[in-house]
């Protein structure tokens, strides 16, 4: 993949600011197909009932939504790549698919991938980049993304720039994955993965560069807890630069935070599915 495009320091803000270089990487001059997009409302990180649960969100360019092919439900019938496109809402590319039989749809791009290649979806695909196939057909090794948690319900993991989740097992009609978080999960053989890993694998590389960039992200400023009064959040407080006060980094609303802390519900319904739990960094030196 092409590396990062940089900025010259002609300027602060521009000053070590890099952006991904969709120029050598997407194809020209495509506009997305008007049939699967639509309008989105920007809720600006409330829930359904209107209440906040993801904080610093709002603003932002307004964006057309693009129907994705989660399900992949067109199985045995061969597709060809039409276009490689960039999705405002999600941080992998995708691909304009015309399956054989005329339709048009949006799959999630694997790495590597190119106008003009052909994919499928199917039981016993061949192991290639972009195919889609059951995991229990997958050899032990390879490296999948968008992978079901249950057969047909449709890609679940794996779904954003650069994952990969590598087949570790088979066992007892189910497949061990190891996910990238290190965490090694157990899911039926039955389901699908496609065969590699998400586009555009420099996404974490980037370097934002400056405030009004973030902005036009729908991304506010974050308030540090330690630069609050007490009342607003437990870091807060003290004269001068002070320390936080206690062992363990907290939330606004006192429930452990970062820093390796397991906050995982500790009788969570897929815990049976878990072999082995994610490595996490060791906080005995967080006092």
């Amino acid at each position: 993949m092409a590396a990062l495009k940089k900025y010259k320091g002609t300027s602060p803000g521009q000053r070590g600011m890099t952006v991904v270089p969709y120029k050598e990487l997407l194809s020209q001059g495509n506009s997305p197909k008007k049939s699967l997009t639509k309008g989105k409302k920007n809720n600006s990180g409330r829930n359904a009932h209107g209440r906040l649960t993801s904080r610093f969100r709002g603003g932002g360019v307004k964006r057309n939504y693009r129907t994705i092919d989660f399900v992949y439900d067109k199985k045995d019938i061969p597709a060809k790549i039409e276009t490689i496109e960039y999705d405002p809402y999600r941080s992998s590319f995708i691909s304009l698919v015309c399956y054989a039989d005329g339709e048009r749809r949006y799959v999630l791009t694997a790495k590597g991938v190119k106008v003009g290649d052909k994919m499928i979806v199917s039981e016993k695909a061949e192991v290639e980049a972009g195919n889609r196939m059951a995991l229990k057909n997958v050899p032990v090794g390879t490296f999948v993304f968008a992978v079901e948690t249950k057969p047909g319900v449709g890609a679940k993991f794996a779904r954003s720039a650069g994952n990969g989740i590598e087949v570790v097992a088979h066992a007892d009609g189910m497949v061990n994955l190891k996910m990238p978080s290190t965490e090694i999960r157990r899911v039926s053989e039955d389901c699908f993965a496609t065969i590699g890993q998400a586009s555009n694998e420099h996404h974490k590389l980037v370097t934002i560069g400056k405030a009004g960039r973030a902005r036009k992200m729908g991304r506010r400023p974050r308030v540090r807890g330690a630069a609050m009064n007490p009342v607003d959040h437990p870091h807060g407080g003290g004269e001068g630069k002070a320390g936080r006060g206690r062992r363990r980094q907290v939330t606004k609303w006192g429930k452990a935070s970062g820093k390796g802390q397991k906050t995982r519900n500790p009788k969570k319904y897929s815990d049976k599915h878990i072999v082995k739990r994610r490595k996490v960094k060791s906080t005995a030196n967080n006092k």
